[in-house]
């Protein structure tokens, strides 16, 4: 991966975690690592353990931020926030996982889409 990729990848997350704390979630863990993937942000809001997928773009040429997080993605989310709720034990709190997309605008600011419940467990059961 280039530099440059990664420099946008670290903005992304820098500021979909500027969003989540702006808007009442506390960060718990930035770039969680299990064997069987990554997590972006793992967050707490209320009586729910958010794990976030952040997708940061600069243009929609080859699609949205929200199409790159596909169904191999979404399971590779799951199965790494199976391992973090095993390694921290906090089964007590409703997982939800959503995905947050962060473009530039025209002036540098960050756009944010913020998908909560993107997508859930069930879906692995169809």
């Amino acid at each position: 991966m280039s530099e440059e990729r990664m420099a946008l990848g670290r903005w992304g997350e820098d500021e979909a975690a500027h969003f989540l704390r702006r808007n009442g979630l506390k960060i718990l863990q930035r770039n969680y690592r299990a064997p069987v993937g990554e997590i972006d942000i793992v967050a707490r809001h209320r009586k729910q353990l958010v794990f976030v997928e952040v997708k940061a773009r600069r243009t929609t040429y080859y699609g949205t931020p929200l199409e790159a997080v596909g169904e191999r993605k979404q399971r590779q989310i799951i199965r790494a926030a199976q391992w973090y709720i095993s390694e921290h034990k906090v089964d007590k709190l409703q997982p939800r996982f959503d995905v947050i997309a962060v473009m530039p605008g025209l002036h540098g600011q960050a756009l944010i889409d913020h998908v909560p419940n993107a997508f859930s467990v069930d879906f692995l059961n169809n």
